[in-house]
């Protein structure tokens, strides 16, 4: 048999099957069939499917047939198969080699003279640190995770890491913004997370990334860009992140729960934002981003808000709103008289 090389089966499935197909439809290729020269075009993939045993010579009738694939595809798939678990298995086992060594370092006093305060990574070496540290974890994880710009990809990386720290007993809890209630991906990895034993709440106001690991280590985006992180060490800047992450965290409602009160709460702390932002002037674009939606969802927002006051433009929204005393911060449960707009 060959070698399982990622060149042969791409040959396989770009010439070779239609090949296969061929032998199928017409009984075979004769033994001078010009698709079986050694010149021809297509030489390199007939000879796969005879390395692969797909096609054998009858010499009685100097024909080339093709044989069923099944016995083959067996013998092709369990060793890609067995070997993929084994190297799964030796990589889980690296990982935790230098787990043990890496703990030790930045323990020991040169790791922390080396390590400092504070760090800078760029967007490639990210990734591969909260791996890394996520893994080291012993106690307890506490992630915010604005809703915009999140990819599934991204995610997904993020619901392997946390589920592994989850299964060896790490307690953890998350923020959100509401706006991620409405994301698909994000509902899967709560439901990850969650069954796992994770606490997850969600916001309504704006709040940027943040992970902080055993209370000793905070990982944060730089201020010009999220394609640079910067690991945080400093025990008092550590301490004021997490008091920030707690003050948050009380106001949160939690992600879990459909009873109608909390949807009903939800809604109306979105209605606030909406007014907060369009009596502060800001544009569509930065509105929608402290509210963790698109550009499109905040204007069917604020849509909404025009249809409520019977305003035609923004202006006239505005001008209802300031008449009436609308400003955002008026307790959720006291909802305005739309009918006063009138």
């Amino acid at each position: 048999m060959p070698g399982f090389e990622p060149e042969k089966r791409e040959l396989f499935e770009r010439e070779a099957t239609a090949l296969y197909h061929g032998l199928i439809d017409e009984g075979g290729f004769a033994v001078d069939d010009p698709r079986v020269a050694d010149d021809a075009p297509t030489r390199e993939a007939f000879d796969l499917l005879v390395d692969l045993n797909l096609v054998q010579l009858d010499k009685a009738a100097d024909r080339w047939r093709p044989l069923e694939p099944a016995s083959v595809q067996a013998s092709v798939i369990s060793p890609l198969t067995s070997e993929g678990a084994r190297l799964l298995e030796e990589s889980s086992r690296w990982a935790r080699a230098f787990q043990n060594v890496t703990q030790s370092w930045r323990r020991s006093p040169q790791g922390q003279n080396t390590s400092g305060p504070v760090t800078y990574l760029h967007y490639e070496a990210i990734s591969p640190y909260l791996t890394s540290l996520i893994g080291e974890a012993e106690e307890e994880l506490l992630t915010a995770q604005p809703q915009n710009n999140r990819d599934p990809q991204s995610i997904a990386e993020a619901a392997l890491r946390d589920t592994e720290a989850l299964e060896r007993g790490i307690k953890m809890r998350t923020l959100y913004q509401h706006s991620a209630r409405r994301s698909t991906v994000t509902l899967k990895y709560v439901a990850a997370v969650t069954a796992r034993g994770a606490e997850v709440r969600t916001l309504d106001e704006f709040f940027n990334r943040m992970i902080v690991v055993d209370r000793r280590v905070a990982v944060i985006p730089a201020a010009e860009t999220l394609a640079t992180a910067v690991v945080v060490r400093e025990p008092a800047v550590v301490a004021y992140l997490v008091d920030v992450f707690e003050r948050a965290w009380v106001r949160g409602r939690p992600f879990t729960s459909a009873e109608e009160s909390v949807v009903k709460e939800i809604a109306a702390e979105q209605r606030a934002m909406t007014i907060r932002m369009l009596i502060a002037g800001h544009s569509d674009a930065v509105s929608a981003k402290r509210l963790g939606v698109s550009p499109r969802t905040y204007a069917g927002y604020v849509a909404d808000l025009k249809e409520e006051y019977d305003a035609d433009t923004r202006f006239q929204l505005g001008y209802t709103m300031g008449r009436l005393g609308i400003t955002g911060t008026e307790a959720t449960d006291d909802e305005p008289d739309a009918s006063a707009a009138g």
